[in-house]
């Protein structure tokens, strides 16, 4: 991505943030992390993130996703012997989320994907989040996530985040931003 791009979408964030009544100061602003996953389709694949903290022990921050905007099917496996993976809790501050984990496929889905990223989603048990709703993420859980018509934002509480571990099924994702 270019880095003007990265900026425009940096200012769009901002202004769903304050739509939603949710502050931050500004050098959060100036660090709102702008993933595309690779595949240059930012307005339906990939994420938007403000990181509150990310140390050795816990996670906190904020996912900002675009009307319809999806992030890829994906695990957070065991790191080491004291590193069992990353666990989350999402829970939705504003909009709605389409969650998609292992277990039992829901029938007819509220998901809208192009068709050029279905064949790489493999669970489709779907956990509806809106507003106050939230749901806690085991490690090592297959999942995807999409926002709801109007977007959505998500807090995310976890144990430490480790993109690069990432496991996408997809191959085609670099979790990592490359901006030029």
């Amino acid at each position: 991505m270019k880095k003007d791009d990265v900026e425009k979408i940096r200012k769009r964030v901002e202004r769903m943030l304050k739509k939603a009544g949710i502050a931050v100061n500004q050098e959060e602003k100036e660090n709102i992390e702008v993933a595309d996953c690779g595949l240059n389709d930012i307005n339906r694949l990939g994420l938007q993130a403000v990181v509150y903290i990310n140390n050795d022990r816990y996670c906190a921050k904020e996912i900002i996703l675009f009307p319809r905007q999806m992030f890829p099917e994906h695990s957070h496996p065991p790191v080491d012997a004291e590193n069992p993976g990353k666990q989350e809790t999402f829970r939705c501050r504003w909009g709605k989320l389409f969650l998609y984990l292992e277990g039992d496929s829901t029938p007819n889905p509220k998901a809208d994907i192009p068709e050029t990223y279905r064949p790489y989603l493999t669970v489709w048990k779907e956990v509806i989040l809106d507003p106050g709703d939230q749901y806690t993420l085991s490690p090592s859980t297959k999942h995807w996530f999409q926002a709801g018509d109007d977007g959505a934002i998500v807090s995310e509480f976890s144990s430490t985040s480790i993109d690069e571990e990432d496991i996408f099924t997809d191959p085609r994702i670099q979790r990592s931003p490359v901006i030029e």
